[in-house]
């Protein structure tokens, strides 16, 4: 079994009005779970149900996890930030704003994932000198916020890990390494919801090369966390006509918004190569610090959907990873 420590994405536990910050902090930690990812939005409805700033609401929520013994891992998702059209003036207040409440949290991370705007500036050297100054503002004060950047399958220019990387080793701050999703790395170089097969040609020979790149290339200690989640196989393939289809948007992101079970619930369609994925991440690599669940099910946002049967789901996925991993490895 993998010493990894688990957390959750608190948005992973329920998306029902019903089912309160609070609520839902409880039922981690009554699952048995470290620590949580917590969700801005989450936060934000929390502190305005309760007519508090959200500096008094982070405040409260930190004292809550502290009252269940769960670890803030980390405060997201920071969107659209490097490259944006907007002032930077108005991008770097707003994250001013942020880094302050993860600090307030105690959080060590602030989750940035990439880019993912059409017309986002693409000039590197305005990235890089953008993050960096996001890096800055995070290292400013004690105590430190990290960021946590991470390539999503849509994003517009750092949609991989090893772009991401380049661009981390560009950026050359400590305090600026990768957060790595399963869901984003197999919906970039596995899977087609295109396609009957669900794979893109040659899917699993991609995948089995770009995990051996990262087992060659990638620095561990540039790795501050990783995050589970599954797909769920479309069946007829994905196209216009279907209900979720919104022109413009990347099927990827529709995807992720509507069909992330937990990793290996197959029962409900999953059918990405997690497996094999953290075999190479944990098992191979050896990375050893927080794994999170962060999935997106369309389900948790009935009424009837508990944040207590959430967070026992993910236990259970989590078990069963691990019970995976203890088998030979196999050839994708």
């Amino acid at each position: 079994m993998f010493s990894n420590k688990l957390a959750i994405s608190t948005i992973s536990l329920g998306q029902h009005p019903s089912h309160s910050l609070d609520r839902k902090l409880t039922a981690a930690a009554q699952a048995g779970y470290a620590g949580v990812e917590i969700v801005y939005s989450d936060l934000q409805t929390y502190s305005q149900s309760h007519g508090l700033s959200i500096a008094d609401g982070a405040v409260k929520i930190k004292a809550t996890c502290d009252d269940n013994k769960l670890k803030i891992l980390s405060l997201a998702p920071f969107e659209n930030y490097e490259g944006d059209s907007s002032p930077l003036i108005d991008r770097l207040q707003r994250a001013a704003h942020w880094i302050e409440t993860a600090r307030i949290l105690q959080s060590p991370y602030l989750q940035v994932p990439g880019q993912f705007k059409a017309d986002a500036i693409g000039d590197e050297v305005v990235i890089v000198s953008e993050l960096r100054q996001l890096a800055d503002l995070g290292s400013s004060k004690q105590p430190l916020v990290s960021i946590a950047y991470e390539p999503m399958s849509w994003s517009t220019y750092y949609s991989t890990w090893e772009s991401s990387l380049r661009l981390v080793e560009a950026v050359n701050r400590p305090n600026f390494g990768l957060c790595l999703d399963t869901f984003h790395l197999a919906t970039k170089v596995w899977a087609d919801p295109f396609a009957v097969s669900g794979k893109i040609p040659d899917a699993d020979q991609s995948l089995q090369e770009t995990l051996c790149r990262f087992a060659r290339e990638c620095p561990l200690e540039k790795v501050f966390y990783i995050q589970l989640s599954d797909g769920v196989k479309f069946d007829p393939p994905f196209s216009e006509a279907h209900p979720w289809y919104l022109e413009g948007e990347a099927p990827q992101f529709t995807w992720s918004k509507h069909a992330r079970p937990f990793p290996l619930e197959t029962h409900l369609g999953g059918y990405l190569p997690v497996t094999e994925i953290v075999r190479a991440w944990i098992g191979e690599k050896g990375f050893a610090g927080w794994t999170s669940l962060e999935i997106f099910d369309e389900r948790m946002r009935q009424k009837n959907s508990r944040p207590e049967s959430a967070a026992l789901r993910g236990i259970d996925s989590w078990k069963k990873i691990q019970l995976e991993l203890q088998t030979p490895t196999t050839k994708l």
